[in-house]
């Protein structure tokens, strides 16, 4: 008989377009392992991804506005299910493999440092000796070296893949991955002015009008159209894209938001702190590694003190980062009860 497993690989090959990436033909893990009975490999994936504890973290972790007055701002977390979420719909529309592209957009930012992109500007400019950080390189290093205490989580080399491809220059190997990089800038570029209007930096007014015209004046005609256009150019000529149209406004959407939102003064007035509180944590344990929790001080002989330190720094929470510094560095007659 065959298993569950066995039966659900043989519906992909029925289900799935011939450009999906079938489940019973991943390239398979670092290290080799029964298969499960129940689960197909990227399913698996998905199980060890979000029971891991570096997924766990994200709901502490900022996505754009940092410490924001208010329950109704996206975190890290957030921001990662609604990109699972598009991923999913996306894949499902061009009989692509669900599982991966859910996979791969749960693991996309594991390595996302505190404080969103501030703590990740701050770690590239303290690390630029080293060659800088990149969050998506730190996410693929959670998942191959620094969960379970060293041993990584073991994850299919596709899901891999796309973790480390989601963003920078490199492409994705597989149609999932490359669904997963669009329904990234689809979630935060649409989230990230929900939140903006929220937080009063801009008003609905301030959209300019070819973005509206172009995609739809709510949070929700905007995603929908995005997804429907990616469904329709791919569905033509097997390659993850939006159409030419659509991508000329989607760069014009995102050129808005950076000079109105990324870089506006009034959402970026910490930047400066977070540097300044980042980078005395990171002197003092490469001054003191004995400091350091045994499961990263075993980085320090393979990757050096400061590779090491970052790994640490890179993992805190937004609000771990602010107890470290002041169990640090502020007297305990000063600190607020």
């Amino acid at each position: 008989m065959s298993t569950i497993r066995e039966e659900r690989e043989m519906l992909e090959k029925r289900m799935l377009a011939d450009w999906a990436t079938f489940s019973q033909a991943s390239d398979g893990r670092e290290n080799d392992e029964p298969q499960c009975d129940i689960r197909t490999c990227f399913q698996r994936d998905i199980d060890r991804i979000t029971h891991s504890k570096a997924f766990r973290r994200l709901k502490h972790k900022t996505q754009v506005f940092l410490q924001p007055e208010g329950d109704h701002y996206r975190t890290r977390l957030t921001h990662t299910l609604e990109v699972a979420r598009i991923g999913r719909t996306i894949a499902r529309a061009l009989n692509l493999n669900e599982d991966l592209a859910e996979a791969i957009a749960l693991g996309h930012d594991l390595g996302h440092t505190p404080f969103g992109h501030a703590g990740e500007r701050a770690l590239n400019v303290i690390l630029s000796e080293e060659g800088g950080f990149r969050h998506n390189e730190q996410s693929l290093r959670v998942v191959e070296t620094l969960e379970r205490d060293g041993a990584g989580l073991n994850l299919t080399y596709e899901v891999r893949d796309g973790i480390l491809c989601h963003t920078g220059e490199k492409q994705p190997e597989t149609p999932e991955g490359s669904v997963v990089r669009l329904a990234d800038r689809i979630a935060y570029l649409n989230h990230d002015v929900d939140d903006a209007i929220r937080a009063g930096i801009l008003r609905e007014s301030d959209i300019p009008a070819e973005i509206i015209c172009a995609f739809g004046g709510k949070h929700s005609e905007r995603i929908n159209t995005l997804i429907c256009d990616v469904i329709s150019e791919s569905g033509k000529n097997k390659k993850v894209a939006l159409s030419s149209s659509a991508s000329l406004a989607f760069n014009a959407f995102y050129e808005f938001m950076f000079k109105n939102v990324y870089m506006n003064m009034k959402a970026k007035r910490e930047e400066t702190k977070v540097f300044g509180l980042l980078n005395r944590i990171f002197e003092h344990y490469v001054k003191n590694p004995d400091m350091l929790p045994d499961d990263y001080r075993r980085n320090v002989r393979k990757d050096g003190i400061r590779q090491a330190v970052c790994y640490y720094v890179a993992g805190m929470t937004d609000k771990y980062a602010v107890f470290v510094y002041n169990e640090l560095f502020v007297p305990e007659a000063w600190k607020v009860v």
